[in-house]
């Protein structure tokens, strides 16, 4: 009799153990969609009441400015670059964010800034507008709230570009740059503010949409077709060799723009090729790379130091494939919400650059190009150098 107690002690425990795994293995089967559930705002966009609206005549209005303090040249550079950012605000309490959530900034100074502005900067004024953005929730689920709250993003990126130009351009070339939720919002903006004006895609430098969904069959604007080419679009989403879940997420659940409508992707996706410089289904290979880039927390304004060949590149059905890089430096790290942001570093920032920078000089040396325009850039070549060829 006396055994009884001490085995029923030791059932109780070990049931306790069993419960305490199972729930273990449940939090692990489970995790992203209770992390998922926990951003949602669970109030329908319909009745939703969104942040105050962004004045972009202020500059709390904007991440980037050349009146900001914090600026990344005392100098003035020959072109400006309107720069959508992506998604940087989690979610919980909103659908869209406001302008002025600190943790949102943060990683957008932090992150954002050094990784994908950075290779824009030497050649341009820079104008990154703050915008009521659609939350992290809004991209991981395909809900009409969600498409909702990315539609109602695109107001605040039409009015802001409309008191860039208003205000800032001045007849300057220009180039767009959007990223993730960003670049989703530029190609609209390219469709209604640039394509149908012929002052404005004449001075249009390019438009650099990253790992953002574009069809191939109906772009905005003409894709890129070479290293050279002035007004036109590079647009690309990537996945690494063997991931096929994320190649066929993006094929799946990637939305584009149909008559002011968020619809999912139907075809082939457009495939700009950074190591290449244009569109194509050639494979470029590592040593094409002119620099990766972890800049991630680097000084406003420094410039970092880029890894050489440490990826190579092919557009496969859409979707370019990329070999993962050999650095640790390029590993995903930080929270569950920001390892479904865009990632601290940057594959392509030499590529990104040099391909900036030289169809820039291309446009100056146009002489058709408004001779009001600033000289082209010493140093800049204007004809193609070895590493923009396939060889």
């Amino acid at each position: 009799m006396a055994d009884t107690p001490r085995r029923t002690r030791l059932w109780l425990t070990s049931a306790a153990l069993l419960v305490v795994g199972l729930l273990a293995v449940g939090g692990m089967v489970w995790r992203d969609d209770i992390l998922r559930t926990g951003l949602d705002p669970k109030e329908p966009f319909q009745t939703y009441e969104p942040p105050p609206a962004p004045d972009y005549a202020q500059r709390g209005a904007w991440s980037l400015s050349p009146s900001q303090p914090l600026t990344w040249s005392e100098d003035d550079p020959p072109a400006d670059v309107f720069f959508v950012g992506p998604t940087s605000y989690d979610g919980g309490s909103h659908w869209n964010a406001p302008i002025d959530d600190p943790r949102a900034d943060q990683f957008f100074r932090r992150t954002v800034g050094p990784n994908y502005v950075g290779p824009f900067v030497r050649m341009g004024r820079v104008f990154a507008p703050r915008y009521r953005q659609a939350s992290l929730y809004s991209m991981l689920t395909l809900r009409d709230d969600a498409r909702e709250a990315r539609r109602f993003a695109y107001g605040d990126v039409r009015l802001a570009f409309a008191h860039y130009m208003a205000e800032y351009n001045q007849g300057r070339p220009y180039v767009i740059v959007g990223v993730e939720q960003g670049g989703t919002l530029a190609s609209r903006l390219l469709a209604e503010e640039v394509a149908a004006d012929p002052d404005r895609r004449r001075r249009l430098v390019a438009a650099y949409l990253i790992e953002t969904a574009v069809p191939a069959g109906a772009p905005p604007l003409p894709l890129c077709q070479s290293p050279q080419e002035t007004g036109c679009l590079a647009a690309w989403m990537s996945a690494y060799e063997g991931d096929r879940e994320r190649a066929q997420m993006l094929r799946d659940r990637s939305l584009v723009w149909s008559g002011g409508q968020l619809v999912n992707l139907s075809g082939l996706a457009a495939c700009y090729n950074p190591l290449l410089g244009a569109v194509s289904e050639a494979e470029a290979p590592a040593r094409l790379a002119k620099g990766a880039t972890n800049a991630t927390s680097l000084e406003w304004g420094a410039r970092p130091a880029l890894q050489t060949r440490q990826v190579s590149a092919q557009c496969e059905g859409g979707i370019l494939r990329v070999s993962r890089p050999r650095s640790a430096a390029f590993r995903p790290t930080g929270s569950w919400a920001n390892q479904r942001k865009m990632p601290g570093y940057n594959l392509f920032y030499g590529d990104l650059e040099a391909s900036y920078e030289l169809r820039l000089a291309t446009l100056l040396a146009d002489p058709a190009f408004p001779r009001a325009a600033r000289p082209i850039p010493q140093g800049v070549e204007v004809e193609p150098s070895p590493l923009h060829r396939i060889d």
